[in-house]
Formats: structure tokens, C-alpha cells, sequence
């Protein structure tokens, strides 16, 4: 998940993660050495809360933003009374993640209900679920690993999933607490909870692994730029608006992908953009191609809301993006590892992190390394 020429391997330091899968703990250490590496942090202003992003008359924008407050618990507090910075742009870009604010299944019923609920975001270890009987509702990453990770302590755990027939009901093996059904259908305020298979659970907790949805609460483009059932748009290649394009774009909104090259791809295209060395078709042209894109997602009968959820074609896009650029693409053994960690995780879900079958990939890889490894004297 590395970027291209900075390799995610292990580095100098004390209490460093040499698993290939780590916590979250040695990503954020990654980001900081590319950053230090790079003299990214002495462009970045930190403990700094944007407040507003808004179009000027004359294709500038206006950003307002304010230095943020801590707490002695290192807690960010609001100041009423802090002064506010304006300052006038040529162009933003907006980066700021999706993933900070959850979406929430909507469930008949579910207002009554009298259960506890929360989101996977607010996820931390399993001993709070000790002996419930726990709903998770999704089907992806987040509700696949929560599952196991509370069955052996909660007293039961039903997975409740759309994407699957609504006969469905089947227990995990391995497991004498784990099922999977179909969707809820809708919740009582008895405390049940029933399936569309029929299927009664009397749950303690429902545990929303439903994703995330796209929020921009800073961002004024009168209109021009919405977001309608998690589709934010209209963005030719999921990067620029075309109404206001060169001067907004965003990084990093497609989903279901390797994150670090994919941001890189679309970063360097942004950059080329900017610095007038590449341009972008015509306005009425990328307008044409968005809705190309549009109804090919509608005669494959794929949701609105699926819209960035990209996948496998995301190696495609990347050298799509290189190729606007003039740069490198993907390298092979990348596309191919990701292709064989989907497959390695569907097949052995509990130990698909620590085993795997791709050694001549990892070699691939590690030979690929070696020359930005040398010149990091790493």
C-alpha cells in the first residue's frame, strides 16, 4: 500500500510493526517518515480547522480558517473568540478523507428499539461485548473481522447483510455463536430484531459496519458539487468537477482500493493540471464522459451509492492517471498481490493475515525496492 517510490517496509526504530499486515499505529509512522523524508511538513500547517471553502466572482477562492484549541487531555476544543484567517486561492484541492463520518442502516423500527447502537468507527477491542448478543450489519472488511473478533467472548453474533437472498441463514463454521442472514427487516421495541429470513434474534447491540458517507461541511460550490446517496458530483474521473475544473479537485473519494498509489496517481495528475503542463478536455467533454460513466453503471444495475467503489479496475484508473502524466504505472506484482490477498481473504478469513501463498510476488516486489531502499540508505 506503499507509495510508489517510498516502499512500506520495515524501518529504524524503536517498537516499529514488521507485520505485513500492521496496526494503525506503524501506518500513521509511514506517513510521518514520507513526510520527513519528503519536507512535506514544513508545507503543511498544522492544529488548523478549515471553516469555510467558498467561490469568489472572479474563479478565486476564499478559505477561512482558525488555529485550533487543546484541552490538558490534548482534546480539541472550540474558541468562541478565535480569530479567523482569510486568505484568497487559486485553486484547492480537497483532501480531507471519508471516513470520519458513519452511515447508519435505516431499519423500520428502529427508532423504539431499546438496544444499544453504534458504528464500527468507534470499534476498539471485544470485552465490552462479553456475553451480548450482537447484530453486525455489513458485509466488507469492518464487519467480516469484527464478527471474529467478538464471537469468542459475546454469546452470540448474527451478521446481517443485504448483498446476500433473503432465505439466507447459515452458521460460520468454527464457530457455535456465528450466523449469517439476510437483512433486518425490522426491530421491535420488545427488543427483537427480526431478518428477512424469518429468522427472531432478542439483541442487546447493533453494530453498524455500514461504511461511511462523503462530508464536506466546509465546502460552498453554490451548488455545483453535491452529494446524492453517498455519489458526490458530478467529477470527471472521480477528481474534478467540470463546471469549476482546473481550480477544485479532490483526492482520494473512490473506495475499495489500495489507498497511498492511488492518491499519488491522482496527486501527480492534479499537479501536471495545475502547472499548465497537461489540460483537460473541454468542459461539455467531461460532462459527456460523466454521464457515459453514469449510465454504465445503470444498465449494469449497480447503486448510486456504489458509484466510487472502484475495485479492481482502480489499476486500470492508476494507469489511466499515469499515462495523462507521462509517468510510470502500476508495477505488475502490486496488481497481482492485491488480486491474490482479495482471494487469500475470502478463503481463510481468520489467518488470511498471517498466511499466504504470494512469496514470488513479495521477491518481485523487495527487487523492486532495492533501488529507492539504497538511496534512502535504508
Amino acid at each position: 500500500m506503499g507509495y510508489i517510490d517510498f516502499p512500506f517496509v520495515t524501518r529504524p526504530g524503536e517498537n516499529r510493526d514488521p507485520r505485513r499486515y500492521p496496526g494503525h499505529r506503524e501506518v500513521l509512522l509511514y506517513l510521518k517518515d514520507f513526510a520527513r523524508e519528503f519536507g512535506v511538513e514544513e508545507m503543511v500547517r498544522f492544529e488548523t480547522d478549515v471553516i469555510k471553502v467558498g467561490i469568489l466572482g472572479d474563479e478565486k477562492w476564499k478559505v477561512r480558517s482558525k488555529k485550533s484549541s487543546f484541552n490538558d487531555n490534548n482534546e480539541i476544543i472550540s474558541k468562541s473568540n478565535a480569530e479567523f484567517d482569510d486568505e484568497i486561492y487559486d485553486a484547492v484541492v480537497v483532501c480531507n478523507g471519508h471516513y470520519t463520518e458513519p452511515r447508519i442502516a435505516d431499519i423500520p423500527g428502529i427508532n423504539l428499539w431499546p438496544g444499544k447502537q453504534m458504528h464500527s468507527h468507534n470499534y476498539r477491542i471485544p470485552e465490552p461485548f462479553r456475553d451480548q448478543v450482537v447484530i453486525v450489519i455489513g458485509s466488507s472488511a469492518s464487519a467480516v473481522d469484527i464478527c471474529r473478533d467478538i464471537a469468542p467472548v459475546a454469546k452470540e453474533v448474527h451478521v446481517a447483510s443485504r448483498s446476500v437472498a433473503d432465505e439466507t441463514y447459515t452458521k460460520q463454521p468454527g464457530y457455535n455463536n456465528l450466523w449469517f442472514h439476510s437483512m433486518i427487516d425490522h426491530a421491535h421495541e420488545d427488543g427483537a430484531v427480526v431478518f428477512r429470513n424469518g429468522k427472531t434474534v432478542l439483541a442487546d447491540l447493533i453494530m453498524h459496519c455500514t461504511g461511511y458517507k462523503y462530508h464536506f461541511p466546509f465546502l460552498d460550490t453554490k451548488g455545483i458539487v453535491t452529494v446524492d446517496d453517498n455519489c458526490l458530483g458530478p467529477l470527471y474521473k472521480h477528481v474534478f468537477p467540470p463546471a469549476l475544473a482546473p481550480y477544485l479537485s479532490f483526492i482520494g473519494i473512490p473506495w475499495k482500493i489500495v489507498p497511498f498509489p492511488l492518491f499519488e496517481f491522482q496527486s501527480k495528475w492534479i499537479a501536471s493540471i495545475l502547472s499548465g503542463r497537461i489540460t483537460l478536455p473541454s468542459q461539455k467533454e467531461m460532462m459527456e464522459d460523466i454521464q457515459a460513466f453514469y449510465s454504465t453503471l445503470e444498465v449494469s444495475s449497480i447503486p448510486k451509492r456504489y458509484t466510487h467503489c472502484i475495485g479492481q479496475s482502480q489499476f486500470e484508473y492508476n494507469n489511466w492517471l499515469a499515462t495523462q502524466c507521462g509517468c510510470q504505472g502500476v508495477e505488475k506484482w502490486r496488481e497481482a498481490m492485491y488480486s491474490m490477498a482479495s482471494v487469500n481473504r475470502s478463503l481463510r478469513p481468520e489467518m488470511y493475515r498471517d498466511e499466504w501463498d504470494d512469496h514470488h510476488l513479495v521477491s518481485e516486489a523487495y527487487e523492486d525496492f532495492m533501488k529507492y531502499l539504497s538511496a534512502s540508505n535504508l
